[in-house]
């Protein structure tokens, strides 16, 4: 396992990128590549594009990550000064109940809070246990001397004001990873080392290939768009999601046959399944029952592409999440043996 890629992980996840306000990791995210030679584009939408010159210009590849993740907008100011939350992408209010965040107003201030139940205190309310986690009863408790509305309005927190997630990055010393948002800062995380390693090795691939560092998975219509005519293969690299009926751990690499949107392409599948079996990569074939992703985003709208869908394994999904570094090197090394193969 690459020290590099735990590292960029890890600085990954400190950087908030909540859907619909990512300009700040995508430029992060552009000087690395900047620094070792590369020239990646955005387009209109704010995602970052990279062609890398292969062998066969003819038939080409396109694998995406994405960097965006979940978080919350201003929906409200209470009366109180406290806020309520509208939640960005596919989550639940529990999943963040008590976790601590950062306010992003648009004069560029800055300032923390927690996320909590209003009927939190248990010495008050006699349903702290049992009132629902929704939009009404979650709230914003912010960090500055708030009694009211107006107190808010006049930090220049306004309805709209994006909310990102704290992380909680910590890696554990037998090689366990936990964090908000490894959806999908593993796989950002994996791609970038692989450009990297690629430039350092000054190694051509055998197909002209477009990196994608997507900007609106979340909310579904990430990597739809940009792929030339010339492209036959799509691969989105996200995370394996792991539960009952499935598979998926946090040790192997997994392999998505089918998910929300229908079958993965069985020669993409079977050309991915013969790669682990021929270079010893531990890997799970499993099903995401309620998952959507780049690649099926671009089915969607229309590509012709053979699609396929990999990942490491996370734990939680769209929680506080977990991985372990087998699980990233594995995916790490059907991504490198991937793009070095040839077409089938």
């Amino acid at each position: 396992m690459k020290e590099r890629t735990i590292d960029l992980i890890a600085k990954l996840t400190t950087i908030p990128s909540p859907t619909g306000c990512t300009e700040t990791i995508v430029r992060y995210i552009a000087n690395e590549l900047e620094q070792v030679g590369y020239s990646p584009k955005l387009n209109r939408k704010g995602s970052l594009i990279l062609t890398v010159p292969g062998e066969n210009n003819a038939e080409q590849r396109f694998i995406t990550a994405h960097v965006d993740t979940l978080g919350a907008m201003v929906r409200a100011i209470k009366p109180d000064g406290r806020l309520k939350l509208d939640l960005i992408g596919g989550f639940r209010f529990n999943a963040i109940e008590g976790e601590y965040c950062t306010i992003h107003t648009q004069s560029g201030e800055t300032y923390t809070g927690t996320i909590l139940m209003h009927q939190t205190s248990v010495h008050v309310y006699k349903d702290a246990g049992t009132a629902e986690r929704n939009q009404d009863n979650m709230e914003v408790r912010i960090d500055e001397k708030v009694k009211d509305a107006n107190d808010t309005q006049n930090l220049g927190i306004q309805i709209g004001d994006f909310i990102s997630f704290d992380p909680r990055t910590t890696v554990t010393p037998n090689g366990f990873i936990k964090s908000r948002h490894l959806d999908d800062k593993v796989s950002v995380a994996i791609l970038i080392q692989f450009l990297k390693d690629l430039a350092e090795s000054g190694n051509t691939l055998p197909h002209t290939t477009h990196f994608f560092f997507s900007n609106n998975e979340e909310i579904g219509y990430g990597g739809n768009s940009n792929i030339p005519e010339q492209v036959v293969d799509y691969l989105a690299v996200d995370m394996g999601a792991m539960g009952d009926d499935q598979q998926t751990d946090e040790y192997t690499v997994s392999i998505c046959v089918k998910d929300g949107s229908g079958p993965y392409h069985l020669g993409l599948r079977n050309q991915l399944v013969q790669l682990c079996n021929e270079e010893n990569i531990p890997y799970k074939l499993d099903i995401y029952p309620y998952y959507g992703s780049d690649a099926s985003a671009a089915m969607k709208a229309g590509a012709d592409v053979r699609h396929g869908l990999i990942g490491a394994g996370i734990d939680a999904s769209h929680a506080y999440e977990r991985t372990h570094q087998d699980s990233i090197d594995a995916t790490e090394k059907l991504v490198a043996y991937y793009l070095y193969s040839h077409l089938i």
